[in-house]
Order: structure tokens, then sequence, then C-alpha cells
């Protein structure tokens, strides 16, 4: 399955039903009064997080989502059928904004949550809320309101405790098969990871974290160069970003410390509250240096690049000093833990109107009779034999 994290899709919820105005007719009944009903309310359109879910690959097809309307009122005070509300399903971390305004309407973080995403259209007044003491015969009602319709962006950003943030080739993919039990595509080539990737790191029974790779940077990225700035926004919900640098280049005339810092530059550019997490380095391809070389190679990379947060030299192709990097990566998760997530949206229905006023704020629509014929009124002496 491709990897879809953008959509664009319309939303259309359904609009009212109109109230009706009636009046009740039966035998030996000759002033029943009004008994027209309301409408129904529309449909509406919710979006609510499923984990089982982990693309947005549904709604780059099926871009056009539509709620049923609302039954119209009837007479005998029968009140029409609201319509069935419409569920769209999608992955956790979605973020949905307004197309047309930039206005953000939801961010789906946790399982379960639920967002509305347009309102179904209130059903119409029918002439039984207009009776009153002066006014026994209403043809009044109102008819039912306009669901909402908008255009919304879909925007999906990976749930995960640690990012990996790197140039192309640094060995991502190969730490993250090491840690977890992701199976990335590896290669000798750049550019070979052409999506995100999660890996779940259990260092105990009852402890674990997520760790995303993401394909690799180069310089230019924030202006659109290589595929890295289009998956940037996964990294955005990391606690912990680790930034894994090949300390054994093949091309004679890479520098570490140069790309180490252009990566940074690029992430800063970006977004500077994404470059403003907790960052470790993590000085990948160890075992390509001679034993006796590796503790020099290290300290002159630290003091070139001038660094002093946590440091960590791995070999992931192997495994060496991948156990102590998870262990102190979960000993840094335990000791800052996640903000708690805001509570899912619930379901509120929609109040019932509590006065006779017209649905939608328009005046009321009104029935005109035909012009009633006075009967001619008998004289006395009609009648008599």
């Amino acid at each position: 399955m491709k990897f879809f994290d953008e959509a664009t899709i319309e939303v259309i919820a359904g609009d009212g039903g109109n109230g009706v105005a009636s009046f009740r007719r039966e035998k030996y009944v000759p002033r029943g009064g009004p008994d027209g009903g309301d409408g129904g309310r529309g449909g509406s359109i919710y979006a609510v997080a499923d984990r089982n879910i982990n693309t947005l690959i549904d709604y780059r097809y099926a871009r056009i989502h539509r709620a049923k309307r609302g039954e119209n009122g009837r007479g005998a005070d029968q009140y029409g059928r609201g319509a069935d509300d419409v569920t769209l399903r999608m992955p956790v971390g979605t973020v949905i904004t307004d197309a047309d305004t930039g206005e953000r309407i939801a961010d789906l973080a946790t399982d379960g949550a639920r967002a509305l995403l347009a309102a179904g259209g209130k059903g119409g007044l029918g002439n039984l809320h207009f009776k009153t003491s002066t006014n026994r015969a209403p043809r009044q009602f109102t008819r039912g309101d306009a669901g909402e319709h908008r255009r919304l962006a879909l925007e999906l950003k990976l749930i995960a405790d640690v990012g990996l943030l790197g140039l192309p080739n640094a060995g991502k993919s190969t730490l993250i098969r090491a840690i977890s039990a992701a199976r990335p595509k590896v290669a000798d080539y750049p550019f070979t990871t052409l999506a995100p990737n999660l890996g779940v790191v259990r260092t105990s029974e009852a402890k674990s974290f997520v760790v995303a790779d993401v394909p690799g940077l180069i310089e230019g990225a924030a202006d659109g160069a290589g595929l890295g700035h289009r998956f940037l926004r996964h990294l955005t919900r990391t606690r912990l970003l680790l930034h894994v640098i090949d300390l054994a280049p093949l091309d004679e005339n890479a520098d570490p410390v140069r790309d180490a810092r252009a990566i940074v530059a690029e992430l800063q550019r970006y977004d500077e509250a994404l470059h403003a997490k907790p960052r470790w380095l993590v000085l990948n391809k160890i075992d390509l240096v001679p034993e006796d070389e590796r503790a020099t190679r290290v300290a002159a990379f630290v003091k070139a690049y001038r660094w002093k947060g946590p440091v960590h030299v791995v070999a992931a192709v192997n495994g060496e000093g991948c156990r102590e990097l998870v262990f102190a990566v979960q000993a840094w998760l335990d000791a800052h833990p996640a903000p708690a997530a805001a509570p899912a949206e619930d379901d509120v229905p929609l109040p019932a109107p509590a006065a006779p006023a017209p649905a939608s704020g328009a005046a009321p629509v009104v029935l005109r009779p035909a012009p009633l014929v006075p009967r001619r009124r008998r004289r006395a002496s009609e009648g008599e034999s």
C-alpha cells in the first residue's frame, strides 16, 4: 500500500427538513387546530481517529462525502425523521484544516478522538409552534436550515516518541532495523527510504517507545530539494530527535561536521519549534573505523562540531552500542513524560427549539388561505310552515 499523508476532501452536511402548516381534520372535530410537525435535522459529518488506519489513501479517491437531509414534517403532529450522521475514520495524528480559510478544525492526536467537520441543518418549525391565545389557526411554518459545506485539507503527522534525522545513507533505516521489529528497505545508495517508517522499541515487558524514520535530508530541503522536507511534519510530534551522522563516509570530499551543520540549518529554516526540540548525536558506522582510531575520531568530531549534548557511538549494522542507546532514550523519556492529551470531543446533540422562532432567522412562511364567502343568513320567516 502506498503511503499518503495529504488529501483534500469536501464534506456536505444534510439540510434540515421543512416544517409544515397543517390542521386537524376529523369527523365531529370542526376546529381541531394546528397539528403541523417539525422537520428533521440533517445529518452531520464527524471524523474519528482509528489506530487501525495508517494512511490517508482512502481520501485520495473518495473526495466528496455527503450526508442525507432530514425528512419534512407532516400533519397529525408527525415530526420528520432526522438523518443519520456520517463518520469518517482517519489515522491517528491527522490534522484537519479548512482549505479556504486555513482555520484548524481538529487534531486527532489520540485513538478515538472525535471532531465535528460539518453540522447538519436544523429542521424547520411546523405551525404547531406558532399557536397562541390570539392566533388559534396559525398558517406560519419555517423551512429547514442548510447544512454546512466545507472543503478540508487533511495532513497526517505520525505519532512517535523519537525521530531519526540525518543525511541520506547515514544509516537511519539500518538503525531502526537494529533496535525494533521494523524492516524498512536498506541499500547502498541514497534515498532508499521513500516514505516514513515506524518502529516500536521494547525495553521491558511494560516499557516501550515508538521511533519514526523519515527520508534523509539534504542541503536546500527547506526550499523543496530532495524528499525529506515533505516528511519533516512527521517529526513535529516527537519528544526527542536522534541526529544520525555517518562517521566514516565513503566520499573522500565529504565533511561530517559541515553536513551535520547543514542539516540543522535546514531544520531551523523549516520550523523553529522543531529545531528547538531536544537533540542527541548518534555517530554511526563506527565499525568502519579502526579500533585504535575510534576515540580520536569521535573526540575530533565533537570538538569541531562544538557539541555539548549527549553523544552515542553505534554500529547499526551489527548492533554495537545500540543497546546502550535504547536504554538511555527510555530513561530520558521516563524523565520527560509527554503532556496529557486533550480528551476526545463528545457528540453533543443538537438542542431542540425552545420558542416559536424561525429556524434560520428569516421570516416564517405564511400560507394565505382563500377568502371565505359568508353564508347568507336565513330570514326568520324561512323554514316556517
